[in-house]
Formats: structure tokens, C-alpha cells, sequence
């Protein structure tokens, strides 16, 4: 069976209404390992030795899918730490070894916001649709040379009914499950 990593990356993943729904969804998946990353990093990422044990996490997976709250138009702060020590690790430290290894991988952003469709839109409140806030990881996939697939993006994220957060869930476990069943990791 392949194996499917699923990296949530929520400053406090107990408090949160859709992201957790999310997380549930996909937590009875089969072949999905979920991570809480603020759990584990409650204090950030040391480069050196979480660098490393991240990269070993992603180097024995299939696919990755990395899920967080949009905050201020970008990722949550642990996020982007996590990339500096992992990626730069794998890229620029390990590239043989590690980066030419994860080469191939596909990945997928599951990603929640607090506003509506609309409001990410050229005349929208946010000013931008969503997938252009989401270039600067389209970009680093393609630097890592990552297979992107199509973002999964929950809006309103913080005001859905119970009800309406069901329904997200059950369309994240669909999006999943489908997405596994037709990637597959390239061999560089």
C-alpha cells in the first residue's frame, strides 16, 4: 500500500473547527499518516536534527499534503520554518542523497480561510483570488520539483455550521481519496 503523509501545520489544532473536521476526514483514510506539527514542534524546529528527521518522514512517502489556516495571506509561522529546515536541508545541504530522492514527489495544499469565495477575487475584499496566494508554494514545488496537484480550500472557514463542516470533511476524504488512487510518485 502506498503511503500518504499529511502534514497539519495549525498554531493550536484542538481549537480549530474546520481544519480539525479536515483532519478527522482524512484520518480514516487508508494509507494516510497524520501529523500535528504544533504538537510535535511546540517550540519550533531545531535545523539540524528536525531538518533531518523530517526529511527521512518525507523521503518514505508517496505523496504529501500539507494543511493549514491562510493567515494574513500566507502560511502559519511553523510552516515556513519547517521549509526553511527541512527543504533547504534536502535542496541545498543533501541534494544527492535527499533532494533528488523526493524529486517526483506529488503534493497537495489543503488549505482554510476565514472569508468567502468572493472576497478573493480581483474586485474582493482580499483583492486576489486564493490560488495566486498560494504561488510562493506552487513555486516552491516546482523548485523542489514536486508534482503539484489542484489546492483543496475550504472558505469561511470559521463560521460553518456544523453541518456545512460534515460536508467539508466528507469532500476533503472524496478529494483525497481520489487524488491518491490517480498519483503516483515519479522516480527522478
Amino acid at each position: 500500500m502506498s503511503k500518504t503523509l499529511l502534514l497539519i501545520f495549525h498554531p493550536d489544532l484542538f481549537k480549530s473547527r474546520a481544519n480539525a473536521a479536515l483532519a478527522r476526514a482524512a484520518f480514516d483514510l487508508p494509507g494516510i499518516e497524520v501529523r500535528d506539527m504544533q504538537t510535535l514542534y511546540p517550540n519550533g524546529l531545531d535545523f539540524s536534527r528536525d531538518g533531518a528527521a523530517e526529511a527521512e518522514r518525507l523521503l518514505s512517502a508517496d505523496r504529501v499534503v500539507l494543511q493549514f489556516p491562510v493567515q494574513w495571506y500566507s502560511t502559519p509561522p511553523l510552516l515556513k520554518a519547517w521549509m526553511d529546515a527541512v527543504l533547504t536541508r534536502m535542496f541545498y545541504m543533501e541534494y544527492e542523497s535527499e533532494g533528488r530522492r523526493f524529486e517526483g514527489t506529488p503534493i497537495m495544499i489543503a488549505a482554510t480561510a476565514g472569508n468567502t469565495p468572493e472576497a478573493y477575487t480581483p474586485g474582493g475584499r482580499n483583492m486576489f483570488p486564493m490560488i495566486d496566494l498560494l504561488s510562493p508554494l506552487r513555486a516552491t514545488a516546482h523548485r523542489c520539483g514536486l508534482i503539484w496537484s489542484a489546492p483543496f480550500v475550504v472558505y469561511r472557514a470559521d463560521k460553518l455550521s456544523s453541518e456545512e463542516l460534515a460536508t467539508a470533511g466528507r469532500d476533503y476524504a472524496a478529494v483525497l481519496s481520489d487524488w491518491i488512487a490517480t498519483t503516483e510518485k515519479r522516480v527522478a
